[in-house]
């Protein structure tokens, strides 16, 4: 699907800024994870960064409308020749203002002055580092079109929503805790959602229109191939 931007370069439709605007759109999501984390994890003051986050998230929102009302216009002047790249662009837009949200979030429980669990830190910490890099990777991967890197991509980023969710459930089973228990598991969740959206996204670059936001890994280990009907 991406490579449908390239092929379209030439033309003076505004395809090109759609590509931008989608592109400021992962920039502005990794942003808002990165601000949101060091906050919850490594002692920004939210009050500090409010203001520039709600603003990065208007500027999300801002152009994802815009998108959208250039696909609109995009569809009705080139027809159903350039529908699957209409609704293709559609849905990964929503995967990259999920990202936003969810780092949104996790801002938000700094904001309420929540703790995680001392010894979940140092684990958080470093899992938000490895999603922080993986969202750089996915905008490269995105300008690249290399599809044995979006496979790669992918498995790691499916052993990643693993990793969360064993996390969540073994603190699921805690009777000990509190806020800080309740605070470490939707850290965990919400970077979850953040690696399921950016998943999404890569998702384009290996899978039909009918197939976005469903990957599955093979029995023989290959890697991510499009699901079976």
């Amino acid at each position: 699907m991406f490579d449908w931007f390239k092929k379209l370069g030439s033309r003076s439709d505004g395809t090109q800024e759609m590509r931008r605007s989608f592109e400021q759109m992962l920039e502005d999501g990794r942003h808002i994870f990165d601000a949101a984390t060091n906050a919850l994890l490594g002692g920004t003051d939210p009050v500090v960064i409010r203001d520039d986050l709600w603003a990065t998230d208007k500027r999300i929102n801002h152009n994802e409308r815009q998108i959208r009302r250039m696909l609109m216009t995009h569809a009705v002047s080139y027809g159903m020749s350039e529908l699957p790249f209409c609704l293709s662009l559609m849905s990964l837009v929503k995967d990259a203002e999920r990202i936003g949200d969810y780092g949104k979030n996790i801002f938000d429980l700094a904001a309420l002055d929540l703790k995680v669990l001392d010894d979940s830190r140092s684990d958080l910490v470093a899992l938000k580092d490895t999603i922080s890099k993986l969202l750089v990777r996915a905008r490269n991967v995105y300008d690249n079109q290399r599809e044995n890197e979006a496979r790669s991509f992918l498995a790691e980023s499916d052993a990643l929503q693993s990793l969360c969710d064993k996390r969540t459930n073994a603190l699921l089973l805690r009777t000990e805790g509190g806020g800080r228990l309740a605070a470490t598991a939707l850290t965990y969740r919400y970077f979850k959602r953040v690696v399921a959206h950016a998943m999404n996204i890569i998702t384009a670059v290996v899978l039909p229109l009918d197939q976005l936001d469903y990957y599955d890994e093979d029995a023989s280990g290959r890697g991510i191939t499009p699901e079976e009907d």
